[in-house]
């Protein structure tokens, strides 16, 4: 029995075997992680830092399009100054070590987020890797910094207010696509599959808006023991899913 036709604005309906274009990852876990083997937060981000390396592979491998990593929420900022710093450091330790390695890989960075907080000297570092790597296409990696889906969408309806306001927008030409024009996502594939580990079943204020018709797969692991073959998985998971769209 084939599919129903997708409604507007969601993504195309998905074959058997078809690999998804869009992947986001909720990488959750690190601080367990590293609890239970009594090591401190930071040696968890950093062996989650390792696992990323292992998704991007894994999405190269499978011909994925683009991979979404949620890096630092908005939330994340209600933790410890010591944390964060370590985050931080990790960030500036790992942009250092692997911009040449995403460059020779081929894989384009884009961030999404308000990553400004994290002040001058790293908000340069990471539009440098940036503008490095802006004319690779074989991966796009996007890294969600300082990001918060709510304030996404809350600023996109202000910047359509805006205009509406201006005389430049007639209100009712407003529809799915020109609010999404206003996403920080604007112009990627529909994202097809969202993954979070840990156990943890919730979407903590990540692509609200553009996981409306995401298939969802929530795997009981922790971040930092995540590997190449979950991911693998995770897309014949995703490829044997009969994606209707509410059609029937």
């Amino acid at each position: 029995m084939s599919a129903a036709p997708a409604p507007e604005g969601a993504p195309g309906v998905s074959g058997e075997n078809e690999v998804p274009r869009h992947v986001a990852i909720i990488m959750d876990g690190n601080g367990r992680w590293a609890g239970k083997r009594n090591l401190p937060r930071v040696a968890g981000h950093k062996a989650g830092a390792e696992a990323v390396r292992g998704a991007m592979q894994a999405a190269v491998d499978n011909n994925v399009e683009v991979l979404t990593l949620y890096a630092f929420s908005s939330e994340n900022w209600k933790r410890s100054s010591e944390e964060i710093a370590d985050l931080t450091s990790l960030m500036r330790f790992y942009l250092d070590r692997e911009l040449a390695s995403l460059d020779k890989e081929g894989v384009k960075l884009r961030l999404i987020g308000d990553y400004s907080a994290f002040g001058p000297e790293l908000v340069t570092r990471l539009e440098r890797a940036v503008e490095h790597t802006a004319g690779n296409s074989r991966l796009t990696l996007v890294v969600a910094l300082n990001y918060g889906s709510r304030a996404e969408i809350v600023r996109a309806a202000k910047a359509l207010a805006a205009r509406a306001a201006e005389g430049t927008l007639d209100p009712s030409q407003i529809d799915d696509q020109a609010f999404a024009a206003e996403l920080q996502t604007h112009g990627l594939p529909e994202l097809d599959l969202l993954i979070r580990t840990s156990g943890e079943m919730r979407l903590s204020n990540f692509l609200l808006w553009q996981a409306a018709y995401a298939e969802l797969i929530f795997l009981d692991k922790l971040w930092p023991d995540f590997s190449e073959r979950d991911f693998a998985e995770a897309l014949e998971r995703f490829a044997a899913r009969e994606r209707r769209f509410g059609g029937r």
